[in-house]
C-alpha cells in the first residue's frame, strides 16, 4: 500500500467527514489547544464565545497552517507535506466590556488522501490482478457569527451560529495488470456529497480576579456545548471509463440521492489561573462521541469511536512594559493527549503531542508563531502510524473604533 500528500495528506482522512481542524487560533495551539477558560484581551478567543467579552478593542486575526506528515507501516514510508489558510477572524465590541460580536472564516474538517494497492478478481481462472487507487478531497469550511454577552462582574454567555459548507469526494480507480494486452483505460467509481447546515455553540464563563494579598491572581472556568447537528445533504455516485490520463470516456450515473450527515454534540470544560498580565496556565477535557456519527451512504457510524482530549499549557510575558523586546514577547507552551475518533485494526488512535510558540509585539498587534509536533498510532496496535510537525504563522492586529472625537 501507499499514502501519499493544499493540507498534508493522511489515509485517515478517508473516514467520516475528514479529519476535524478545531477552533484554536495560534495562541491557543501554541498552549496544546487550551482557550475554553482563559480570557485574552489583546487575541480573539474563539473556543469560547463568551469570553468576547474581555475585547475591549477591535481585533483582527489571520493565520497560516504549514504541515508535515510521515506515515509508516510494516512496507509503507510515505512523507508528505502541504499547507493552507487556517482561519480569518475579526471582533468588535459592540459595548465595550458587555457585549462584544465576532465573524469569521476557517476550516471546519479536511478529506486529503491517495492509496494505492493490488488486488485480485474474485472468480477469475486464472487469477486476474487489479491495480487499485482511492483517494479523496475535498472537507467541510465554517463561516461564523459569534457573540459573547456580560451577565454579572463574574458571569458571561456567548452563542456562536457556524454555518458549515462543503463536499467530500470519493473517487475509485482500478485497471487490469496481468492480461497479455495494456488496457487502455481504468474503470472509475466517482462518489461526491454536499452538505450545508448551521451548527450552533453555546458558551459560559466564570472569572474572580483581585485574588491573593496583593490582588494580583485570577482564577477562570468555562464550559462550551456544540449542539449535534444534521447537515442537509445530497450524493451523486457516477460510474466512469477512463484514459490512461484520467479523460473520462463515457459515465453513468449509478445513484442519487438526499439526506442528512449527523455531527456528533462536543463538551469542552476549563480551568485557568492568571498572575495579572505576566502568566497564566489551564487546563482542558474536550469529549465528542463520534460514534453517534452517520453518514448519508451508510447507517452505520464508519467505524468511528468516542473521541476525548486531554491538554494543559500556558504562557509567560517577563516585562509587558519593558524596552527590551525579548522582555515584552510572550512565551507558550502546552503538552495534548487525546484519542481520535478513528479505529483502525479495531484499536483506537492515540495522540501525543508537544506545542510551543510566541507572540511578538508591535505596537497593539502582533506577529504570532506556533509549533506543534507529535505522533498518532502506533504500528502494533493500528498498522499505521503517523507523525506530524506543524507550523502556524499569523497576524494579530489590535485597534479602536467608532470613537467619537473630541475638540477643545
Amino acid at each position: 500500500m501507499i499514502a501519499q500528500g493544499q493540507a498534508a495528506r493522511s489515509p485517515l482522512s478517508t473516514i467520516g467527514i475528514g479529519e476535524p481542524y478545531g477552533s484554536s487560533l495560534i495562541q491557543n495551539q501554541s498552549m496544546g489547544g487550551i482557550g475554553v477558560s482563559q480570557p485574552q484581551y489583546w487575541f480573539i478567543n474563539n473556543q469560547n464565545p463568551a469570553l468576547l467579552v474581555y475585547n475591549y478593542y477591535t481585533v483582527f486575526q489571520a493565520g497560516l497552517l504549514i504541515e508535515s506528515k510521515t506515515i509508516k507501516g510494516d512496507t509503507t514510508n510515505v512523507k508528505s507535506t502541504g499547507g493552507n489558510l487556517n482561519y480569518l477572524v475579526t471582533a468588535l465590541p459592540v459595548k465595550p466590556g458587555k457585549w462584544t460580536t465576532s465573524v469569521g472564516l476557517m476550516p471546519f474538517t479536511n478529506v486529503n488522501y491517495r492509496l494505492e494497492y493490488f488486488d485480485v478478481v474474485t472468480g477469475s481462472n486464472p487469477i486476474d490482478t487489479i491495480a487499485v487507487t482511492e483517494q479523496g478531497s475535498g472537507g467541510l469550511s465554517q463561516v461564523y457569527w459569534s457573540n459573547g454577552v456580560r451577565l454579572h462582574d463574574n458571569w458571561s454567555v456567548g452563542l456562536k451560529a457556524a454555518y458549515l459548507f462543503g463536499s467530500v469526494t470519493n473517487d475509485y480507480t482500478n485497471i487490469l495488470v496481468t492480461v497479455p494486452q495494456p488496457v487502455n483505460y481504468y474503470i472509475a467509481v466517482n462518489d461526491q456529497t454536499y452538505m450545508k447546515d448551521f451548527q450552533f455553540t453555546g458558551g459560559l464563563s466564570f472569572s474572580q480576579d483581585s485574588i491573593g494579598r496583593k490582588d494580583e491572581y485570577r482564577i477562570s472556568a468555562g464550559l462550551t456545548y456544540s449542539f449535534a447537528t444534521d447537515l442537509n445533504a445530497s450524493n451523486r455516485t457516477i460510474f466512469e471509463r477512463r484514459t490512461i490520463s484520467g479523460v473520462p470516456i463515457s459515465s453513468d450515473t449509478l445513484e442519487t440521492g438526499k439526506g442528512s450527515v449527523s455531527i456528533p454534540a462536543t463538551l469542552a470544560i476549563g480551568f485557568s489561573v492568571s498572575k495579572m498580565q505576566k502568566w497564566s496556565a489551564g487546563i482542558e477535557y474536550t469529549l465528542q462521541d463520534w460514534s453517534q456519527f452517520s453518514n448519508i451512504n451508510a447507517e452505520q457510524n464508519e467505524g468511528l469511536g468516542r473521541a476525548w482530549r486531554m491538554a494543559a499549557g500556558g504562557e509567560v510575558t517577563p516585562d509587558f512594559l519593558a524596552d527590551n523586546l525579548f522582555k515584552r514577547i510572550t512565551y507558550r507552551t502546552g503538552l495534548h493527549y487525546e484519542t481520535s475518533p478513528f479505529l483502525t485494526n479495531n484499536s483506537q488512535l492515540r495522540d501525543f503531542g508537544i506545542n510551543f510558540g510566541l507572540s511578538i509585539p508591535t505596537g497593539r498587534s502582533s506577529l504570532d508563531l506556533a509549533f506543534s509536533t507529535g505522533k498518532r498510532g502506533n504500528k502494533s496496535n493500528n498498522t499505521l502510524e503517523e507523525t506530524y510537525f506543524k507550523v502556524y504563522f499569523g497576524m494579530t492586529f489590535n485597534d479602536q473604533w467608532f470613537i467619537r472625537r473630541r475638540f477643545d
